[in-house]
C-alpha cells in the first residue's frame, strides 16, 4: 500500500530590510536543500492585522501551520522538527 504524505509546508512572516528575516530565509533555503517542504514567505506589512501582531516578533517560522521559530531560526533544530513529518 502506497500512501503519500502531505507535503511539508514551512512558512515565514518577515517584512523588507529585516536582517534577522534574510538569516532565517537563508537557513531556510539551505535546509530545504535536504529536505523537501513548501517555502511561503508572508510579507507582514501588507496585511494590517498580521503587522500588529508580529511587528515585534519577526521573523516567525511555522511548520505546517505551527509555529517552529521566532527571531533566529537554529539549522539544526529546523533539520530534527522537519524530519518529524517525514
Amino acid at each position: 500500500m502506497n500512501l503519500l504524505k502531505e507535503k511539508i509546508k514551512v512558512e515565514i512572516y518577515s517584512k523588507p530590510e529585516c536582517h534577522l528575516c534574510d538569516e532565517a530565509k537563508s537557513v531556510l533555503v539551505k535546509v530545504q536543500q535536504e529536505v523537501p517542504f513548501d517555502f511561503l514567505e508572508v510579507d507582514i506589512t501588507s496585511n494590517r492585522e498580521l503587522f500588529t501582531e508580529y511587528k515585534e516578533q519577526i521573523p516567525v517560522v511555522f511548520i505546517c501551520g505551527k509555529k517552529a521559530f521566532k527571531f533566529r531560526v537554529n539549522e539544526k533544530e529546523l533539520r530534527r522538527k522537519l524530519l518529524r513529518f517525514l
